[in-house]
């Protein structure tokens, strides 16, 4: 409060033995000092009080996110707003750069500055294909055996295509993609009318292959798998809703043991 009076080169309040009181000056300052008040707050709402918005990949968003939501939303101490937008990587990589979401879940990430990104959990890909397929009473597949076979390619900007040339190296060339289709929604689909087989994350094909409409195949050796990771840009306090829950959600790392401890 000295320092203020400093500032404005007045006396703001009177201090006597009895306590303190304002002095007219400090009553002309009065109302400037309540707007100030109530504008910090409403600045503090904009941020504290929106929204969190999560940009996830589309296999992501799709398939393997939503349990995490919900417990989420249900563990919380204090009513969560959660709002979802979910494209493919290279557009949620622009929208998190654009400050459209705040948190995203991707395929892959390019290590960029001003970011931070944690690991979130490993998924396997699989050889999906038809249930009559001669293959499909395979327990797992030979690695040569996708060499000169047209693949059914999903969502572009997946960086799969880089796990599968570090997995095959040098052999990498023999592989073929024989028709972009632009989604796993669509490669099922295709693969299910016995028109191609596919690579496709593990987590995609839970339903279909209980429902035996679908065979997936693990590769030998363990097969390629992809990370997947939580990032958020670096700017956001520890205390922001954001970071604490891409927090949150980097902690759930390759399971499904979900709390929520905020």
């Amino acid at each position: 409060m000295q320092k203020l009076e400093a500032q404005l080169g007045v006396r703001l309040i009177e201090r006597d033995s009895t306590g303190c009181s304002l002095t007219h000056d400090g009553r002309v300052f009065l109302p400037y000092a309540e707007s100030l008040l109530k504008l910090s707050a409403n600045a503090l709402g904009a941020f504290r009080d929106k929204p969190i918005t999560i940009g996830a990949s589309s296999n992501i968003g799709i398939y393997l996110l939503s349990p995490y939501i919900k417990a989420y939303l249900e563990g919380a101490n204090e009513k969560s707003q959660l709002d979802m937008q979910i494209y493919q990587n290279p557009t949620i990589a622009d929208k998190l750069a654009a400050g459209e979401v705040d948190v995203a879940a991707m395929e892959w990430w390019d290590g960029r500055p001003g970011y931070e990104a944690r690991l979130w959990r490993h998924e396997e890909l699989v050889v999906i294909v038809p249930p009559n397929h001669p293959w499909a009473a395979l327990k797992c597949l030979p690695r040569d055996m996708l060499k000169g076979v047209p693949l059914l390619g999903g969502e572009s900007g997946t960086g799969t295509g880089r796990i599968l040339a570090s997995y095959y190296g040098v052999d990498a060339p023999d592989l073929t993609v024989g028709m972009q289709l632009g989604s796993t929604d669509a490669v099922k689909q295709w693969v299910k009318a016995g028109l191609g087989v596919s690579l496709v994350l593990a987590g995609s094909v839970i339903e279909e292959t209980r429902a035996g409409i679908l065979v997936s195949i693990p590769l030998e050796d363990g097969g390629p798998k992809k990370a997947l990771y939580i990032i958020w840009r670096d700017s956001l306090a520890v205390n922001h809703p954001a970071h604490k829950f891409g927090s949150w959600l980097a902690s759930c790392v390759d399971g499904y043991s979900i709390s929520v401890d905020r």
